[in-house]
């Protein structure tokens, strides 16, 4: 962290990640220090509210509020790691599509680092609008973000989700005035490196490198079977049924039919649940079954009242969507079962 006059940067950074946050504070003296970044945030979190005092001296700094008082070794400011801010943004993106797209895709990135392609969110250019995808090899999400254009001079860019999962936690600007411009982000982005802007909030990012998987091919051209269900009673039915799951190998049944769909869980060690959902069904009556937290983040993820499934068979890949909005599809593999 450092002060200068009445402004504080603070910056954290583990190499692939760094964000910066810059406040107007009441300055008393200029000067910079590495203090330990969790134990000072767990300290703050806690003080009572109020003015908080940050005092460094030597090897220490004091943190205090009230009658609190807080001190806490710091570390040599030559060890820290040279990060600079990135220079101007190249496009400006309105938050709101930017951050409702984020929480859609990310949520089905992989976290295993065995895989470092597929814990990337990738933003492509699609008819001169921005596509975002995301996949861990059981479910894709993809986000169209139409009448956003695509990054000057740049195709595409895969950028690790936790980058973008910390910018979609950043407190979102105050609601434009009707008539008024939208708040947008920053973005700039070079061949190794990506950089937004929200606020008075940098946040940069290396990029991963290697091809994205071909994920076009995986998204069929038609399906024979929809049913259309209202999203939150859908959505409160799986999660009651869900209760019974104790593992990851135990599915949620959906049999679908006329007039809707029956959900069933079996668990050897703890029991069986099952509800019905009403809804509207065309097509031949089917059987599937899916990871119950996975279908789950699909249909929590989709906009709107209302939700659509699309199934060929008990094996291939569905798709969960809006029934009102085709900018967001979720893909997810069924589970087979006996």
């Amino acid at each position: 962290m450092s002060c200068l006059g009445n402004t504080l940067s603070v910056t954290g950074t583990d190499l692939d990640l760094t964000i910066q946050v810059t406040e107007e504070v009441i300055g008393i003296d200029d000067g910079t220090c590495v203090i330990p970044s969790r134990l000072s945030t767990d300290i703050v979190r806690r003080l009572e509210p109020g003015a908080v005092t940050f005092a460094h001296q030597d090897d220490h700094i004091t943190i205090s509020a009230a009658r609190s008082n807080f001190k806490l070794r710091t570390f040599p400011v030559v060890e820290f790691p040279a990060v600079g801010r990135t220079g101007e943004a190249i496009a400006h993106l309105p938050e709101a599509a930017l951050a409702e797209g984020v929480r859609q895709v990310v949520r089905a990135a992989s976290h295993d680092d065995a895989r470092p392609l597929l814990t990337g969110v990738l933003l492509s250019s699609v008819e001169g609008s921005i596509r975002m995808v995301a996949t861990d090899s059981y479910r894709m999400a993809l986000r169209d973000l139409p009448g956003v254009p695509a990054l000057p001079g740049v195709e595409d860019l895969l950028v690790p989700a936790r980058a973008l999962a910390e910018l979609q936690r950043l407190p979102s600007g105050p609601a434009p005035e009707e008539g008024s411009e939208p708040t947008r982000v920053g973005v700039a982005a070079s061949e190794n490196e990506i950089t937004f802007w929200q606020g008075n909030v940098q946040i940069s990012t290396r990029l991963l490198e290697g091809r994205y998987p071909d994920y076009n091919q995986l998204i069929p051209d038609h399906y024979p079977n929809r049913l259309h269900l209202g999203k939150e009673t859908f959505l409160a039915a799986l999660r009651r049924v869900q209760l019974l799951v104790r593992d990851n190998t135990t599915p949620v049944r959906l049999s679908m039919r006329q007039g809707g769909v029956d959900l069933s869980v079996v668990s050897q060690e703890v029991g069986d649940a099952s509800e019905t959902v009403d809804g509207d069904f065309t097509g031949e009556d089917l059987i599937i079954a899916f990871n119950p937290s996975y279908l789950i983040d699909g249909v929590e993820a989709v906009q709107g009242d209302e939700v659509i499934v699309e199934t060929a068979d008990g094996s291939k890949a569905a798709t969960v969507r809006g029934a009102e909005d085709d900018t967001f599809r979720y893909l997810l593999m069924p589970v087979r079962v006996s």
